[in-house]
């Protein structure tokens, strides 16, 4: 692990949060996703920092060593982008880059949402920004599509995915959810748990044995209801919050980088959506970049990432 790498926990919106930080510069923040931690970024932290940025790598609410809130309505896009502007208010920082994964990558775009105001430009990998339906929250809309056997499905029930999660050791959950490789949406065959239908499949080149053991450490000490919570506040509390948004456009510069085996990408209609007219024009000031490479993008292919993120860094310096 990096040595240079300064860790310290900050109070914003009401909870502490855990940041990893380097480098001087202007301010950028890294976001990770589920189920994953600062370290997901330990390759970008050098590699911007290296090139005169100041990185701030937090662990989100409810992961590592953040506080972790017990009910699900305190994981809300709200309280995320809240935990943000703390962020941000704590280095004096009126605006920063912004780049996301996963959740940390949905947390990101209505941070700019929100508040475009305090964000120069972002770059979200894996996700793109999704317009609210007017009739019917994203859990259920996924539900119809999938099945009861939908991961987020199945992780609506309190308890019901801790429970399942707890029949592994830690390192064989980090094993199943972070070497995944397939390309279809993740659904269970009937009456399985999707914990037990995950493989744990061999290491790959990108990650080592004590990388994943980092993971399974801090998960073993936090657990996973709070991360499991992220997607219980979708159903309890973001849908109907979000309404004052319906047909809101992100004006921020953005980069989306996404991997063309990344988890439905094809089948789930990914590709033809961020390459449709619709993205296009709730993101109008927009590039998308498709590459070689599954869902941990950051992680699998951490060069090239890092240099996708710098380039456009750089270009919203310039303008």
């Amino acid at each position: 692990m990096d040595d240079s790498v300064v860790h310290s926990r900050i109070k914003t919106n009401g909870i502490w949060i855990h940041i990893a930080e380097k480098g001087r510069g202007p301010l950028v923040l890294l976001l990770h996703g589920f189920p994953e931690l600062w370290f997901s970024w330990r390759h970008q932290i050098t590699h911007l920092a290296n090139n005169g940025y100041h990185v701030v790598a937090p662990d989100m609410r409810g992961y590592g060593d953040s506080d972790s809130p017990l009910h699900p309505s305190s994981y809300t896009v709200f309280h995320l982008v809240g935990d943000f502007i703390g962020l941000l208010d704590h280095f004096n920082q009126q605006k920063a880059f912004v780049v996301g994964h996963d959740w940390g990558a949905v947390a990101a775009w209505y941070l700019c949402l929100f508040r475009p105001d305090r964000v120069k430009g972002l770059v979200s990998l894996s996700v793109p920004f999704y317009p609210r339906s007017p009739t019917s929250t994203d859990v259920d809309s996924m539900t119809q599509m999938f099945g009861d056997d939908f991961y987020i499905s199945q992780f609506q029930e309190p308890g019901r995915a801790e429970k399942a999660f707890a029949r592994y050791d830690y390192l064989t959950v980090m094993k199943k959810f972070m070497l995944i490789s397939k390309t279809e949406p993740l659904v269970a065959p009937p009456r399985m748990e999707i914990i037990d239908y995950l493989q744990t499949p061999p290491l790959p080149l990108w990650i080592s044995e004590e990388e994943l053991q980092f993971y399974a450490d801090k998960f073993q000490d936090s657990g996973f209801t709070g991360p499991l919570n992220y997607y219980r506040a979708m159903n309890l509390r973001n849908w109907e919050l979000l309404a004052p948004w319906q047909g809101e456009k992100v004006t921020v510069p953005t980069k989306l980088i996404v991997g063309d085996k990344d988890i439905g990408f094809e089948s789930f209609g990914t590709k033809d959506y961020i390459e449709g007219d619709v993205f296009k024009s709730l993101v109008p000031n927009l590039e998308v970049v498709i590459i070689d490479g599954h869902h941990f993008i950051q992680q699998e292919k951490a060069q090239q990432v890092s240099d996708e993120i710098l380039s456009f860094l750089r270009k919203l310096s310039i303008a």
